[in-house]
């Protein structure tokens, strides 16, 4: 069902209760399950353990309006870990930026949802992410460019751990913070698992915390399904001023779905019909 403006506008208020929260944060973990299952195709792991961190961004942190998606002063989103896709568009549709059963569209030929979010195709979504370790550089441009034009919007980038392993995310670390970029706030999805199988043993990130404390950002740890936790840490960041920000949210992958989390396997594989039934009562849904 589609929102009026009146209601696509409230969701940017952040009236909305811890509990409301985790009931929006319910909701969306059964979307993806089911949008994945109708594909046949796509990741689930990374998508369910990134959902309050995503939650608490759009419906508590963000200046957004998805009634007015191009507006001037909103702050910018930017799915660094382009595979969750399935976790951004169905935080979208509960804001209202897309019908909510686009989301079964997922992958198909000619949707406008495709297996890693193409800026511009829909609304709210600015960049094309899905090539690991670019956003966080994208970051950096899009938010010096919002500090050239003196707006008061912030850019936030969420990251998995993963991804940074590469490269491009150190020289975008460095660069964030010898150019002081205090409009930026980057958040890891700290789970633990990568396509191949613990990051401690693919290629170990650790100390990951003071690895950034080192590069110049401030450094806050939290709970990555605390919503109460990350919402705090969240705002806290507004008040930093002079180096970016880094939110480190320790999350399980898979979280919500009992055969799902902590298993590796799941990275890029959705659930079965029999798996999906299975999931959806876990999660309290008929």
């Amino acid at each position: 069902m589609r929102r009026t403006l009146k209601e696509k506008a409230d969701i940017v208020s952040g009236r909305y209760t811890v509990p409301e929260l985790e009931e929006i944060a319910r909701r969306v973990r059964v979307d993806i399950l089911k949008m994945l299952n109708h594909a046949k195709s796509g990741h689930s792991g990374g998508s369910l353990s990134a959902v309050e961190i995503l939650v608490s961004l759009y419906f508590s942190v963000m200046n957004h309006k998805p009634g007015d998606p191009y507006w001037k002063e909103r702050d910018r989103f930017i799915l660094s870990k382009g595979h969750a896709a399935p976790l951004l568009y169905a935080v979208l549709a509960h804001c209202g930026y897309i019908p909510k059963e686009e989301l079964f569209t997922l992958r198909q030929i000619g949707s406008r949802l495709q297996g890693h979010p193409h800026g511009g195709s829909i609304p709210g979504v600015d960049v094309s992410t899905g090539s690991l370790g670019q956003g966080l550089a994208m970051g950096n441009g899009m938010a010096l460019g919002l500090r050239l034009d003196c707006s008061p919007a912030r850019v936030y980038v969420l990251l998995g751990d993963g991804e940074i392993q590469e490269g491009m995310i150190w020289e975008a670390a460095m660069a964030a913070a010898h150019h002081k970029i205090d409009n930026l706030c980057a958040i890891l999805d700290n789970n633990g698992l990568q396509i191949d199988g613990a990051v401690a043993s693919v290629m170990c990130i650790e100390p990951v915390a003071d690895k950034f404390r080192s590069f110049g950002w401030e450094v806050l740890v939290v709970d990555g399904h605390d919503i109460a936790e990350i919402t705090r840490a969240l705002k806290d960041t507004k008040a930093v001023r002079g180096k970016p920000s880094i939110i480190i949210a320790k999350t399980v992958k898979g979280k919500g779905v009992s055969f799902m989390e902590g298993k590796f396997q799941y990275h890029g594989l959705p659930p079965t019909d029999e798996e999906l039934v299975r999931a959806l009562k876990e999660l309290g849904e008929k």
